[in-house]
């Protein structure tokens, strides 16, 4: 007599065992919290990139650098923020009695880049979770798979003659655990290439604008 199995895919996760079902659930947990943290971190990357391109056009307009730093004061994010702290920095220096340009100039590009690092530290959050979930999710769903696949032969032990029929749903309920670690992977690994090239391009937009600012700083302080 054939024992009938349940082929569905709601069926085959049902009648796993409890470790491939724990592995399913992990997996299942790890790629909402992926993707929760794909579009949180699509947002943030996408955002800060706007302002720094809308602040680069207002910034080499021509705009008065006075008018510009009262704009963003209190408002300011990423590139605003790193234009804030260097001249807010430049002008504190400035009136320090007995002030050289060559110390005032340092100290400005100090706090430049201490606000470029806290912005890109920012930006950086949590990153490192995705590059994990992409890392370590096949080996879980692998894990879940063997771990299947051997109770699947372990029970054919007991039958006097084995089928496909007996080995077919054993074998389709350890595959799904390695198809949700691949499904948790895949995005995470593709969204953390994306968003790491992504930060590293406002990296380098960072660095150049402060050395860009910080030419225009020390002329402006070398004509007063």
């Amino acid at each position: 007599m054939e024992t009938s199995h349940d082929l569905s895919m709601l069926g085959l996760i049902a009648n796993a065992s409890i470790v491939v079902q724990l592995v399913m659930l992990g997996l299942a947990l790890a790629s909402m919290a992926s993707w929760a943290m794909i579009f949180s971190k699509w947002f943030a990357v996408r955002h800060a990139s706007t302002r720094t391109v809308d602040f680069e056009q207002r910034f080499w307009s021509g705009a008065d650098l006075n008018r510009l730093y009262n704009d963003v004061q209190g408002k300011s994010l990423a590139l605003e923020r790193i234009f804030e702290a260097g001249f807010t920095e430049f002008m504190k220096q400035r009136k320090t009695p007995g002030a050289e340009l060559a110390d005032v100039m340092d100290s400005t590009r100090r706090a430049m880049k201490a606000a470029s690092q806290r912005e890109l530290d920012q930006l950086d959050g949590h990153l490192s979770f995705l590059a994990t979930v992409g890392s370590v999710s096949p080996y879980v769903g692998l894990f879940g798979t063997v771990w299947g696949i051997m109770n699947s032969f372990r029970a054919l032990g007991s039958v006097g003659q084995a089928t496909l029929a007996h080995v077919a749903p054993g074998i389709a309920e350890a595959l799904i655990a390695t198809a949700i670690g691949l499904f948790a992977a895949i995005p995470a690994v593709i969204a953390y290439n994306r968003f790491a090239a992504d930060i590293d391009r406002l990296a380098v937009r960072f660095e150049s604008f402060i050395e860009e600012f910080s030419n225009i700083l020390q002329r402006q302080g070398a004509h007063r």
